[in-house]
């Protein structure tokens, strides 16, 4: 791949500069001098997204097994993601078995102007029946021997578990003990609950907020664990799943808060009709719901979920964190999430109303046009 060289106020470890980063499939040379980014009026260029929690776009869902992950690699790529998580559904175990299968391939092989999957996120089936959201009722325990038969199909990055189930806050040691990063999610549990399972091993939150125990002064439950403890956890920043004085708390109180999709197949696509898992859901005005009304994830993409950080009033660089950084240090990616020689050319370009004008990934352009 031939060097790249590009400029702009460019978001480095240590801060903005005005100057050029030379690339190929990973960056060279980042030189400059530092400057405030409203100093001129050149592009912001910025590391590349992360999305650890993707279920689909463009019509397709990634439970559908085949290239539909790819597709949806695709569509999130057109978006400003250079990194993401394949997200599962609480579903039958042959269905989980033809996602991962599918992910499982698609990790080994990035397609052009797609995002690179770098594993699963596992949402369910170790979930509470009693706080579903949207996921359908194939809830059930967990044990280590099915979670390694499934890390034989694609590699489990994040594993959403209900620690109140029985049994599972001694597997919630195991699996962080075997490097997998446990997320307390779809929850009835407690605030002890939740504490203990952080201290099992534990180490973030899915989807902060949603279909887990609220926050009460006397019964603080899991959101209050969260609130009180954590250090990582994922938000969907619509400004629907999440009232924004509810964002600003939890930006407050969770130091390395970084924010997700959630998308489904509804992403980048009309109002209508679309799968989630064995769900039908439908998208109306901007948001994904099941019949009942109850919101079935989101068409959210991250370069909106940026946008609407700052609209809250983040600065532009602690936006960029939310949205990349965080979420590959949670994974434990160095390579990744940031701008510095020898990381990876994951990067995007933006202007200055934040819309994007380039999307490199390990260094290739991608058609902001591809479907």
């Amino acid at each position: 791949m031939s060097d790249v060289t590009i400029y702009g106020n460019i978001l480095t470890p240590g801060g903005w500069i005005s100057g050029e980063i030379a690339f190929g499939e990973r960056i060279a040379a980042v030189k400059g001098t530092a400057a405030q980014p409203d100093s001129n009026g050149d592009d912001y260029i910025l590391p590349g997204f992360i999305d650890l929690h993707v279920h689909g776009g463009a019509g397709k869902d990634v439970m559908e097994g085949g290239d539909a992950v790819h597709t949806v690699a695709r569509i999130h790529a057109r978006h400003g993601t250079t990194s993401m998580l394949a997200t599962t559904m609480t579903a039958p175990p042959e269905d989980i078995d033809v996602a991962l299968t599918a992910i499982g391939k698609a990790v080994r092989q990035r397609g052009r102007n797609e995002a690179r999957v770098l594993g699963a996120h596992l949402e369910g089936p170790y979930i509470n029946s009693g706080k579903l959201g949207a996921q359908p009722n194939f809830a059930r325990a967990a044990t280590l021997d099915e979670v390694r038969r499934l890390e034989t199909l694609a590699p489990l990055r994040v594993i959403t578990v209900a620690p109140e189930i029985a049994g599972h806050l001694g597997l919630v040691r195991e699996l962080a003990d075997a490097g997998m990063r446990v997320q307390i999610g779809h929850t009835l549990g407690s605030y002890d609950d939740g504490v203990a399972a952080l201290e099992h091993g534990a180490a973030g939150f899915t989807h902060l907020f949603n279909a887990m125990s609220g926050l009460h002064h006397r019964e603080p439950g899991m959101v209050g664990a969260a609130l009180a403890h954590a250090e990582y956890a994922e938000l969907i920043p619509d400004l629907l799943h999440v009232h924004p004085g509810a964002i600003k708390t939890a930006l407050r109180a969770i130091p390395r808060l970084y924010c997700v999709t959630d998308s489904t197949a509804a992403t980048g696509m009309p109002d209508g009709e679309y799968m989630l898992g064995r769900h039908t859901v439908h998208k109306c005005m901007g948001g994904v719901r099941l019949p009942d009304g109850t919101l079935a994830g989101s068409t959210l993409t991250l370069d909106q979920a940026l946008r609407n950080l700052v609209g809250l009033g983040l600065d532009l660089a602690d936006a960029s964190a939310r949205v990349s950084t965080h979420a590959a240090d949670y994974l434990g990616l160095r390579e990744r999430g940031r701008l510095a020689p020898g990381a990876y050319a994951d990067l995007v370009v933006l202007d200055r109303d934040l819309k994007l004008k380039a999307v490199y990934i390990e260094g290739e352009r991608c058609d902001l046009n591809d479907a």
